[in-house]
């Protein structure tokens, strides 16, 4: 192989072979390849067992636990010749994902810059600040952001819209949010939180059963920015197949797609 393409791909070491640059970038096209393959023969699969397309959707946290379930389980038991493959990642390797046309829809939050896609509304949520039974603030009826900035957070990774939006909004405060812990899902802040780590700010759908364990309280957060936006995203222009435009359409609740 090193002689078709005309250049190293390997160092012979004493301890053994290492990828060069040129052996690296050709793993990365390999692997590339192989993806597309193993799709294919997904596809192919789906067709042989009756399935009549397949729509990728990539969404965030918040659209997976509080809405997607639902939603996907009654399109599909309406089309059950159309199959659905669902990722859960972060706002940005969505925006990403459609764009290079790896996910066919998006779901993400209204914070979240999208170059070259078009939005159409699917849901709210409302944020909350979730807090231990015995915390000082268990007992309000609602609270604004800034007399939270008092106390430690359980925040979510690097990457979450909701950390971002959270960061930016106290740094218009002059404030800054005292991040004690950072965990990559809602489940694993819920746990810190009873734990004792800090306060967390989540949204109230995706928590009810937190909630429900009479360990937590949920305080409503009566800034105007805790109720956002999930919008439905599609690559700008796209001439949609049949199969995801009747999905859009099925998870659309107010925007008008005659466009497409």
């Amino acid at each position: 192989m090193e002689q078709t393409i005309g250049c190293a791909l390997f160092l012979r070491l004493p301890r053994g072979l290492e990828l060069t640059p040129a052996g690296k970038e050709l793993l990365k096209h390999a692997r590339s390849i192989m993806d597309a393959i193993n799709s294919m023969a997904d596809e192919m699969s789906d067709f042989a067992s009756g399935v009549r397309g397949r729509i990728r959707i990539w969404a965030n946290t918040s659209a997976v636990i509080q809405y997607l379930p639902h939603d996907l389980a009654n399109f599909s038991n309406k089309n059950p010749n159309i199959g659905i493959s669902l990722e859960e990642k972060m706002d940005e390797e969505i925006v990403a994902a459609i764009n290079e046309g790896k996910a066919d829809i998006g779901i993400l939050t209204d914070n979240t810059s999208t170059p070259g896609i078009d939005k159409f509304f699917y849901r709210h949520d409302q944020l909350v600040v979730l807090v231990p039974k015995d915390h000082p603030l268990a007992f309000r009826s609602s609270i604004e952001f800034l007399e939270t900035l008092d106390y430690d957070f359980v925040g979510l990774n690097q990457g979450s819209s909701l950390l971002r939006r959270l960061m930016d909004v106290s740094t218009a405060l002059g404030r800054s949010i005292r991040i004690r812990i950072q965990v990559r899902s809602f489940d694993a802040a819920c746990r810190m939180i009873r734990a004792g780590f800090g306060i967390g700010i989540l949204p109230e759908g995706a928590i009810q059963s937190e909630i429900m364990d009479k360990k937590l309280n949920a305080v409503p957060l009566v800034d105007t920015w805790g109720r956002r936006t999930l919008w439905l995203g599609v690559k700008e222009g796209t001439m949609l197949q049949p199969e995801t435009k009747k999905l859009l359409l099925h998870l659309s609740r107010e925007s008008p797609l005659d466009s497409f």
